[in-house]
């Protein structure tokens, strides 16, 4: 099966930051204003297979692509975070990394964050079957 995370970083006009193992880009599905995935280059499907250093470049790309984001958007809060298989929401085989950007009011309550960080934004399948008809052979 192809692999979208694998794909978009031979040529990828979105990129955002890039360090030893990942790539990071601004997202085409963003679930606010400056949403980035970050991912590794070499394919990996679970982000426990991580070595400590991988962690630790992790963490810096995240306060990389963190800065860039201050600075063109200036949100007031952030979301960061990952799933993990299928039952954990998990839609592409390559492991991912999202920093939502995260701003007063996007939602009449926020409290709760990554337990449902913004509703209407969690199934973005039919966004991309309708819009991004060329990313559908990447939809488990």
């Amino acid at each position: 099966m192809p692999c979208f995370f694998c794909d978009i970083q031979k040529n990828d006009d979105r990129k955002v930051a890039e360090s030893v193992f990942f790539n990071a880009r601004f997202s085409e599905v963003p679930v606010s204003d400056g949403n980035c995935e970050i991912w590794p280059k070499e394919h990996r499907e679970s982000w426990f297979e991580l070595s400590e250093l991988q962690w630790s470049d992790l963490y810096k790309i995240i306060k990389e692509v963190k800065e860039k984001i201050e600075t063109k958007y200036k949100p007031d809060g952030y979301n960061v975070g990952f799933n993990v298989d299928v039952a954990g929401g998990q839609s592409q085989k390559h492991i991912h990394l999202h920093v939502i950007p995260r701003y007063l009011g996007d939602v009449d309550n926020p409290r709760g964050g990554v337990r449902n960080v913004i509703p209407s934004k969690g199934d973005y399948y039919k966004y991309i079957l309708d819009t991004l008809p060329e990313r559908k052979k990447y939809i488990n």
